[in-house]
């Protein structure tokens, strides 16, 4: 069983996020396939044409998923820190996708981190490489038989489906009825949630519709595995 990393970008992230998360994925020494907009130098980098935005996103993953030799891959982005104990992970299932739920949300620069009861994010998953594919190809496939549906950088109709596979089934709207599953790593990753994200911020409650459970908040010297004041010199 060989384990792999998939890392996808825009280009648009910048130091000292982007080089301190590299810095950590590199020390987990899986084999690395990166695509990205424009070239970067980080494991075996393939250029994917196209501007920013889900369709091009989900070219990336497709794209990064073909050239990957690995069984299982870990999705990584460009504005998480990724524990090592992160990829201890192997998803004892072919036919499930997982998600580690130890990941704290960080309000940068700010001293401020959040977690809630239900927190997915397809950043924290893992996966059978090739179910990975199957799924992420049928996503690729119906946004280029409507692209009329997928002009804006965040669609409606991905935001329906689902961004993390197996988390929303069709009876909800969900893209298809596989199934997901949990874990937790031994220390927390960190999701940065910066001016630039792809995704809403959603630091806190006021972001939220329905308000989720379980509602943490703390600060940067609580996390365990990370010492992230004296890492971004703040």
């Amino acid at each position: 069983m060989v384990k792999g990393i998939i890392y996808y970008t825009d280009n648009r992230i910048e130091d000292p996020i982007n080089s301190m998360v590299q810095k950590y994925i590199l020390e987990s020494e899986l084999p690395i396939v990166s695509t990205s907009l424009k070239p970067i130098n980080f494991g075996r980098n393939i250029v994917v044409e196209g501007e920013r935005g889900y369709p091009t996103m989900i070219k990336q993953i497709v794209t990064a998923l073909e050239w990957s030799g690995s069984d299982y891959v870990f999705f990584c982005e460009h504005d998480v820190l990724y524990h090592k104990s992160h990829f201890d992970f192997t998803p004892p299932r072919d036919d499930m996708f997982y998600y580690n739920t130890n990941d704290w949300r960080w309000d940068y620069p700010n001293d401020r981190v959040i977690r809630y009861n239900g927190l997915s994010s397809l950043s924290q998953m893992c996966c059978n490489r090739k179910l990975a594919l199957n799924h992420f190809r049928k996503r690729l496939e119906k946004i280029q038989e409507h692209p009329e549906l997928f002009s804006s950088r965040e669609p409606d109709t991905a935001r329906k489906w689902g961004y993390e596979p197996g988390t929303k089934k069709r009876r909800k709207g969900g893209f298809s009825d596989e199934e997901s599953g949990r874990w937790s790593s031994d220390c927390p990753n960190v999701d940065i949630r910066h001016h630039g994200t792809f995704s809403p911020n959603k630091t806190t409650l006021e972001g939220f519709k329905h308000q989720p459970t379980g509602w943490e908040e703390t600060t940067l010297d609580k996390i365990e595995g990370w010492d992230l004041k004296g890492l971004f010199n703040l």
